[in-house]
């Protein structure tokens, strides 16, 4: 009986987790992510990360992303995740878009959290307008959106 009990615990437990990370939308394709961002009026938050080898994106991800401080602050943001592994396979025209992003931002290190405000420009191009840019920060969800808080309220 016990041992019933706890797998329907911990089966809900697992459930919730899941559910909850189900309910932020990470964007791979920065065309989309932004023309969302235009259309909603709301700033975007662009993710370097090395999912399958950098052990600081991991941390970055477990303390603060998989939060729901995270989830409730990030509401006004369109997510985007720029992904740079090693081993896990990727298509190729996301690579060219990460590279071309990476070498933009000139982005040295991971995890790097960049956020900028897009702007629509007449001729139908796009103006990233950098707000900063954040990494990981010690003290979990709250110190890191203390940090993030001071650049997006720029």
């Amino acid at each position: 009986m016990k041992k019933i009990i706890l797998t329907l615990f911990l089966g809900v437990l697992i459930s919730a987790n899941s559910f909850s990370q189900e309910r932020l939308t990470w964007h791979t394709d920065v065309n989309k992510a932004l023309e969302i961002a235009i259309k909603e009026n709301k700033k975007v938050m662009l993710f370097f990360t090395g999912s399958d080898w950098c052990g600081w994106c991991t941390k970055l991800q477990n303390e603060v992303f998989k939060t729901s401080d995270f989830e409730k602050w990030s509401n006004d943001l369109v997510l985007v995740e720029l992904d740079f592994p090693r081993r896990t396979p990727q298509d190729e025209t996301i690579k060219a878009q990460n590279r071309q992003l990476q070498s933009i931002f000139k982005v040295r290190g991971y995890p790097s959290v960049h956020f900028v405000n897009p702007q629509k420009m007449p001729d139908g191009r796009m103006n990233l307008n950098s707000l900063g840019k954040t990494g990981y920060v010690r003290g979990g969800a709250g110190k890191w959106l203390e940090v993030a808080n001071n650049i997006v309220k720029k």
